[in-house]
């Protein structure tokens, strides 16, 4: 059972370490490189607890609305990654909006508090996988993925189209038709 306060702490705890916020920005990094959020509902995730930073592993726990479950493939796209996995039924304990006398508890001006189904998914990340796609964002890519092409910073240098002026030697040209 997850409380709102244990989310708001842990949500202070990783604003107040530069560490914690790092870390997070490159563990959403690796899921919206791997195209996660193309599944249904993943976008709607909201953290509930982490980073959790091990020697090998960092870990976060993300949760969703009962109605909103996040496509199970999405995940099994992650094990294909070395990613572990786990989908757990949970529910949210949180204040409910006071409207009316009935709806505070008794003796405060505090609301009810009230809980909401919802599903909690835990991804265990290798810290090798992070680094990975880390380095990989900070370097040009030498192909284009969308369409397998080189780009012009991976080209070789011995390209064969060299215009006509710079193979010819003595005024001659000893240019070849490729057939291209």
């Amino acid at each position: 059972m997850k409380d709102v306060l244990d989310i708001i702490k842990n949500i202070e705890m990783v604003y107040d370490s530069n560490t914690s916020f790092q870390v997070l920005k490159d563990f959403e990094r690796v899921l919206d490189h791997l195209d996660i959020y193309v599944y249904k509902n993943w976008s709607k995730g909201e953290l509930a607890s982490g980073p959790n930073i091990e020697r090998h592993w960092v870990t976060c726990s993300f949760m969703w609305k009962k109605e909103d479950m996040p496509d199970p493939m999405g995940g099994k796209r992650l094990l294909d990654y070395d990613c572990k996995v786990s989908y757990i039924r949970s529910s949210l304990i949180q204040p409910r909006k006071i409207r009316k006398p009935d709806d505070m508890r008794p003796g405060t001006k505090k609301g009810k508090l009230d809980t909401k189904p919802i599903w909690i998914v835990e991804i265990q990340m290798p810290k090798t996988l992070i680094a990975d796609i880390y380095a990989g964002s900070m370097n040009p890519q030498e192909e284009d993925p969308a369409e397998g092409n080189i780009t012009p910073e991976a080209q070789p240098a011995d390209d064969l189209t060299t215009p006509a002026s710079d193979a010819s030697v003595g005024g001659e040209d000893t240019s070849t038709d490729l057939g291209l």
